[in-house]
């Protein structure tokens, strides 16, 4: 089968930024709480709710796959980017990380506790994100968590607006449509938090950050 276009281009341009990338990366995560703030959260969820595997999807060189570790969840990473997965193998080798696709994961059906998308979908075209979440459902036990963050689009009625991200073509989508989009493959809306436009000095957008929950 004959790889979308959109893969293939994100993939070349993250492995070509990998680097560069990575430090921009490790400098935005010690620097920015609020846009970290539900990752807590979301892995005392997935502790209450008896633990478990959770995916790291979108893991880039691995900051969240291990920060979530640090909070004393099971963790390993997912990415698209060879170059990525082998920067973050090399500095977390006690983790296990993945060359893999969002929208086909190799795992078993409900057989994750959790599963986090820190600004991942948003190199996914907004006719994709149906089949993309409908994966995170598959995926994800009864009860487990899904957190899901992205440039928010504030928009009534549309799901998404192009942008020009410095690594490769994007999407900021609005949180409302990808909460009904969420409900609609079987995910719960269980919290959010909106960061106001004004608190990120790179871009100017609200940045959005979803909680949902598998239906038992």
């Amino acid at each position: 089968m004959t790889e979308p276009d959109f893969l293939t281009a994100t993939r070349a341009a993250y492995d070509s930024a990998a680097a560069l990338y990575t430090e921009l990366v490790g400098e935005c995560f010690h620097s920015d709480p609020l846009n970290y703030g539900m990752i807590p959260v979301f892995a005392g969820l997935v502790r209450a709710s008896g633990d478990g595997l959770v995916a790291d999807v979108g893991c880039g060189p691995g900051y969240i796959t291990a920060h979530l570790r640090s909070l004393g969840v099971t963790a390993f990473g997912v990415d698209l980017s060879p170059e990525m997965i082998a920067i973050a193998r090399d500095a977390h080798p006690e983790l296990r990380f993945e060359v893999g696709l969002m929208s086909a994961l190799e795992v078993e059906d409900a057989s994750l506790a959790g599963l986090l998308a820190n600004y991942s979908i948003i190199h996914t075209p907004p006719e994709r994100l149906p089949g993309t979440l409908a994966e995170f459902h598959r995926a994800l036990a009864p009860g487990g968590h899904l957190l899901i963050s992205f440039q928010g689009y504030d928009h009534p009625t549309e799901l998404a607006e192009a942008f020009d991200h410095k690594v490769s073509l994007a999407y900021r989508y609005s949180p409302d449509r990808v909460a009904e989009l969420l409900l609609k493959a079987g995910l719960t809306e269980v919290a959010r938090l909106i960061v106001a436009p004004g608190e990120d000095p790179r871009r100017g957008f609200p940045q959005a950050h979803l909680i949902a929950r598998r239906t038992a």
